[in-house]
C-alpha cells in the first residue's frame, strides 16, 4: 500500500473517534487532504479544525475543509459533540480507560492518539482524573516504511546509545516504528519496544497493528518497568521508547547502558539550546547513554534530519557556557540524580 492511500485509510480509521455527527461530515472532506492531515481539533463553541504540516483547515457542514472560516458554514464543535466523541475515543468504558486520562491522552486502535483538555481532579497531589472535556486533539498516526533509512547509517555504526530530538508533530514516533521494523527485520538485531502509550505498536487484543518487525512489543508498561523487564528477561541489544525524561527514566537509561543495551529514545527539544536548558534534557547526556544526539527539522519536514551531534559536543559546549558563572556548578562529572532514586532498582 502507498503511502497516500494509507494515509487516507490512516485517516478515516483515526476519525472514527469522533462523534457521529462529526464524523458523517469529516468523512467526506478531499483523500488529498486526509492523506496530509496531522491533528484533528474540537474545542468547544468552536470550528472544528484539521492541521496539515503546513496549513490549518476549517470543517463545513457540507463535508468541506477551508483555509479560511465562513460564517454560517463551520461545523461547531458543542459540548454535547466532545462529550460523544470522548465516549466513543473510550470505546464506551470510560472506566476502563482510567489510567491514560488522567495522563491526558487516549490511544485508539491503530495507535491514533486523543490528547485532552479539562477540569483536573487531583487526589494526594497527583492528577486522578479529568472531567468536564472541554477539548480534544486527535493525532494521526503514520507508518512510513523506508523513513528511517538516512538514521539508520548512524545507527548501525554506534556504540552507545542515540536520543532523537525535535519539535512536537515533527516525525519522531513515526521514526522510531520505522527504526524498530529495520534493526529487528533487516540487521538482526534484539530490539525491545517500551510502549508506554500504544503509539508505536498500536498492540489490539494482543497483535500489534503497526509493523514493528521482529522485535519484542512491552505494551503499557511504564518505562521504567519496561527497561526493567526488557533487560532481565529478554536480553535485548536495543531498547526502543518514545518521549522520556523524569529523573527516574533517566537513571534507568543509564543503568541499561551498564547492562551493554543501547537505548534509541525521543525528547521534545527543538534545537541544542533548548536541550540543554531542560533540567532533563542535560541530565540525559550526563549519563551517558546516548553517543549520537539527532535535531529534526519542523513539522514542515516530519521526519528529517536536521543535525547530528556526538554526546562530547554538546557537553562541551554547555561546559564552556557555565565556566563564567561561578555559581554552576560543572557539567562533566556531576550526577544529576537524587542518591534515594538510585537505590530502588537492582537488574
Amino acid at each position: 500500500m502507498n503511502d497516500y492511500r494509507d494515509g487516507v485509510r490512516r485517516f478515516d480509521k483515526a476519525a472514527r473517534g469522533l462523534g457521529q455527527h462529526i464524523f458523517e461530515r469529516i468523512i467526506r472532506i478531499d483523500e488529498e487532504l486526509k492523506s496530509s492531515a496531522q491533528e484533528i481539533r474540537l474545542r468547544v463553541n468552536k470550528p472544528v479544525m484539521i492541521y496539515t504540516a503546513a496549513d490549518t483547515f476549517y470543517l463545513t457542514c457540507d463535508g468541506a475543509a477551508v483555509k479560511e472560516q465562513q460564517p454560517g458554514r463551520m461545523i461547531i464543535a458543542t459540548q454535547r459533540n466532545i462529550s460523544d466523541s470522548f465516549q466513543t475515543l473510550c470505546n464506551y468504558s470510560v472506566y476502563s480507560r482510567q489510567n491514560e486520562i488522567r495522563k491526558g491522552f487516549i490511544t485508539t486502535q491503530g495507535g491514533h492518539r486523543a490528547g485532552l483538555c479539562g477540569t483536573a481532579v487531583y487526589r494526594g497531589g497527583e492528577i486522578y482524573n479529568i472531567r468536564d472535556i472541554s477539548g480534544v486533539n486527535l493525532r494521526i498516526a503514520r507508518e512510513i516504511f523506508g523513513c528511517a533509512d538516512k538514521l539508520m547509517g548512524y545507527i548501525k555504526d554506534l556504540n552507545g546509545g542515540m536520543l532523537i530530538c525535535g519539535p512536537p508533530s515533527c516525525g519522531k514516533t513515526t521514526l522510531l516504528r520505522d527504526v524498530a521494523r529495520q534493526l529487528s527485520a533487516v540487521y538482526g538485531k534484539k530490539t525491545a519496544v517500551i510502549d508506554e502509550r500504544g503509539e508505536l505498536a498500536a498492540t489490539f487484543a494482543g497483535t500489534p497493528q503497526n509493523d514493528l518487525g521482529y522485535s519484542d512489543v512491552l505494551d503499557g508498561f511504564s518505562k521504567c518497568d519496561g527497561v526493567m523487564q526488557a533487560v532481565r528477561c529478554l536480553s535485548p541489544d536495543y531498547i526502543i521508547c518514545d518521549e522520556i525524561g523524569s529523573s527516574d527514566e533517566t537513571f534507568l537509561l543509564e543503568q541499561s547502558l551498564n547492562a551493554g543495551v543501547r537505548v534509541i529514545a525521543t525528547i521534545h527539544a527543538a534545537n541544542s539550546k533548548e536541550l540543554l536548558n531542560k533540567p532533563q534534557g542535560l541530565a540525559l547526556l550526563r549519563t551517558g547513554a546516548f553517543e549520537k544526539i539527532v535535531f529534526l527539522k519542523t513539522r514542515e519536514n516530519p521526519g528529517e534530519i536536521k543535525k547530528v551531534y556526538s554526546k562530547e559536543e554538546l557537553l562541551v559546549g554547555k561546559s564552556a557556557g557555565n565556566n563564567n558563572d561561578n555559581n554552576r556548578r560543572s557539567v562533566v562529572g556531576a550526577s544529576p540524580f537524587p542518591k534515594n532514586n538510585k537505590q530502588n532498582y537492582v537488574f
